[in-house]
């Protein structure tokens, strides 16, 4: 297929139209139609062919290296004249700042922006007159931005090199939520411009009042003026994802493998060797090269943003892994000032080993990137559950306590200060995760100072030769309320080979429990339209484009019947109150495979309760009003593991006890036969509370003693799937 590809060039490095950055396709449209206009005039060729680009979809936009520049306020009038009695001639007296800060960016890397269109005659015409159109550009962004525009037309393969020898960041659209937000073209976007461009010639209207003259005549007079705001231009915005730049090398030779304590050492060694390489090639930017490569000491978080990152990758996920280095992962971001290709010429480098110069180990890039599927590259479905590979390194305030190992008797920790040295340390890797900019909630965080698989290294090994104390290292385990993609690396050595987490292999939920505002009371009287509100919700995620909705959550055959194959293969909710104040604190969703351990999941049953549940956000439920759900941490009382469970709502039984049968024994034996359909071991049952209500309706609440100690949660009886027979640890 061919492209229109558009050449933006700048007269200086510098953009100033706010906010966006890069330069949105509709800001690069309306250039182009103040460029083919002459005056208030637009020819009639020239509307053919913009609106022929309109059409198209969305272009691929390769831009320089970009930082922001100096910040500065510039003082303009505020459309405020109501505060000046409405007269325009007072208007400088109500001057409101404005904030300018431009991207600067190298002015000889052009912009590129790349349409894909269809091979017609009629197309290629119409993409030939979008060249006339696009020589008459004269600036882009805001009035000091002059700029000039080269356009042609080449084919898709040509296209792409151009946009792989570009060296810049390359944003495509995406039609995922993450992602740049940036203003696109449709259809009607030219006549909107151009009925703007009339209202904005006749904003200021005359404002007439009629007067009472001599002789009882009446006259009209101009009283003032008054504002009228002009349409805003036809656009929609679409996300724009630009991911960095990943090389990746093998290292060969004789020393080929290195152990996973040298991590920090072979970092360093690889970071300062390329640069120093790269340096001796481009002298004149060693500054920039530095700063880019090893980091400045007095960077910011907008420095950190364009530094390359490499990422030594130990060999995980096999139990025979032996976590030996053996393969390098160089991330560049977009904003790096540093070409792709440079920097993959400067990392394929011999390493010196020894003092004498001798090169043991060297550095070659691959094309196999299966290992990244270990650390959650490349894979299409994110993960919940991360834990580290190597220990992050934490903040010194929140360091454990050193003992001196002569007096390791004398001085040892008490239990409360470990909790008390493990909480900060938890609270300081939640810090840690807003630095190294992951946006996702973690909902659970374990840290130790064991590693997480047997192959791994106690914290201790990775301290010598860093600048890291080893009291500041820490093993950390996360669970995050949304998925997550990798890499995922954390920590204050997270440029020396520290912090870098793999995800957990089967990281399924099983049970997902959300909290209600705290400006939403609702009673646990409520508990049945609630969770019938939630199942409503649930089934509509769930439903397909035919209407169809699975019966994980519907609870009913395709042909409408009830589920009747004598398993629980539909989805659990419940309702907890653990203060008894009689209000509903959190909404749990369980898996019924969790809760019936005799079922055996599909893959698909694991995939679709995971994306459909943990996407639940809002639940609109009638009378009750329109509750905003959040994803947090489910009670631990729940989960136990216990050999005691007492009951937190009540239990009513699967199976009526016979007339001549006694209540209490009957529900004994109704519970002892629900543990055994459920997989759970047979309990002693001990009846607390008993009641029997009208049409001999039996609701008990009771203490469950197994012979072991079993993990939650437990949902029993016959309204188990609605919040009934939920048990909890008892303490």
């Amino acid at each position: 297929m061919p492209c229109l590809l558009i050449s933006v060039r700048f007269h200086d490095g510098r953009y100033h139209g706010q906010p966006d950055w890069p330069p949105s396709p509709a800001r690069l449209f309306q250039a182009l139609v103040a460029g083919a206009a002459r005056g208030d005039a637009l020819n009639e060729q020239a509307r053919h062919t913009l609106t022929w680009l309109e059409s198209l979809e969305p272009p691929v936009i390769a831009v320089p290296a970009a930082w922001p520049g100096q910040f500065f306020r510039n003082f303009v009038p505020n459309n405020d004249l109501d505060a000046v009695g409405g007269d325009l001639a007072r208007a400088g007296k109500i001057r409101a700042p404005k904030p300018i800060r431009p991207m600067l960016f190298d002015a000889d890397t052009p912009l590129l922006y790349v349409w894909t269109f269809d091979d017609a005659p009629n197309a290629r015409v119409q993409a030939g007159c979008v060249c006339s159109v696009a020589v008459h550009l004269y600036q882009l962004g805001r009035g000091v931005d002059m700029a000039w525009a080269h356009s042609e037309i080449v084919a898709q393969e040509a296209a792409e090199a151009r946009i792989s020898e570009h060296g810049g960041a390359v944003h495509r659209p995406s039609s995922s939520a993450g992602g740049t937000p940036l203003a696109i073209p449709v259809n009607g976007t030219l006549e909107s411009l151009v009925q703007r461009h009339r209202q904005m010639q006749g904003r200021f209207q005359p404002l007439y009042e009629t007067r009472p003259g001599r002789k009882g005549t009446s006259q009209t007079v101009v009283a003032g003026q008054v504002f009228m705001q002009p349409a805003r231009p036809l656009i929609r915005h679409v996300a724009y994802n630009s991911p960095p730049t990943r090389l990746l090398f093998d290292l060969v030779g004789e020393i080929a493998s290195w152990r996973l304590d040298h991590i920090v050492a072979l970092t360093k060694r690889i970071r300062d060797a390329a640069t120093e390489r790269l340096q001796r090639q481009r002298p004149a930017m060693a500054e920039k090269i530095h700063n880019a490569i090893v980091g400045r000491r007095d960077a910011d978080e907008a420095d950190k943003a364009v530094r390359v990152r490499i990422m030594p990758l130990p060999s995980i996920g096999h139990r025979f892994a032996d976590h030996g280095i053996r393969r390098i992962l160089v991330e560049i971001p977009p904003n790096c000032p540093l070409r792709a290709d440079d920097l993959a010429w400067a990392f394929s480098l011999p390493l010196v080993i020894s003092e004498d110069g001798e090169i043991r180990s060297e550095l070659v890039p691959t094309d196999d990137r299966g290992m990244l599927a270990q650390y959650g590259i490349d894979l299409p479905e994110p993960s919940y559950r991360w834990r580290t590979v190597t220990p992050v390194a934490l903040s010194s305030a929140e360091a454990r306590r050193r003992i001196d190992p002569a007096r390791g008797i004398v001085d040892a920790k008490a239990g409360t200060e470990r909790a008390k040295e493990e909480r900060y340390a938890a609270f300081a890797a939640v810090q840690a995760l807003r630095h190294a900019g992951v946006q996702a909630r973690p909902l659970d965080v374990q840290v130790q100072r064991e590693p997480f698989e047997a192959k791994g290294m106690r914290v201790e090994a990775f301290a010598p030769e860093t600048r890291f104390a080893k009291e500041q290292l820490w093993h950390v385990s996360m669970v995050f309320a949304e998925p997550v993609h990798g890499p995922l690396v954390l920590g204050d050595g997270r440029y020396l080979g520290l912090g870098l987490m793999a995800p957990v292999r089967g990281d399924w939920r099983d049970l997902i429990t959300f909290s209600l505002p705290a400006d939403t009371r609702i009673a646990v009287a409520e508990r049945e339209p609630l969770l019938q509100a939630v199942r409503r919700a649930l089934m509509a995620l769930s439903r397909d484009e035919k209407g169809n909705v699975p019966a994980l959550f519907s609870g009913h055959e395709p042909d409408g019947a009830p589920a009747n194959s004598g398993q629980h293969r539909h989805i659990f909710l419940a309702c907890t109150d653990h203060d008894r104040d009689g209000w509903i604190e959190q909404l749990i969703l369980v898996a019924p495979w969790a809760c019936d351990r005799s079922l055996r999941p599909r893959w698909e049953e694991r995939a679709a309760f995971n994306r459909i549940a943990a996407s639940l956000k809002v639940v609109r439920a009638g009378r009750l009003g329109v509750i905003h759900l959040r994803p947090t941490a489910t009670d631990q009382c729940l989960l136990g593991p216990g050999q005691v469970w007492k009951s937190h709502t009540e239990y009513r039984p699967a199976r009526h006890p016979r007339r001549t049968q006694d209540v209490a024994a009957s529900l004994r034996d109704d519970v002892e036969a629900e543990c055994g359909r459920r997989g759970l071991p047979r309990p002693a049952v001990e009846v607390s509370e008993l009641s029997i209500g009208p049409k001999d309706g039996i609701v008990a609440r009771l203490y469950l003693r197994f012979a072991v100690a079993v993990t939650g949660p437990i949902l029993l009886g016959r309204d188990s799937h609605r919040g009934g027979g939920l048990f909890e640890v008892a303490g």
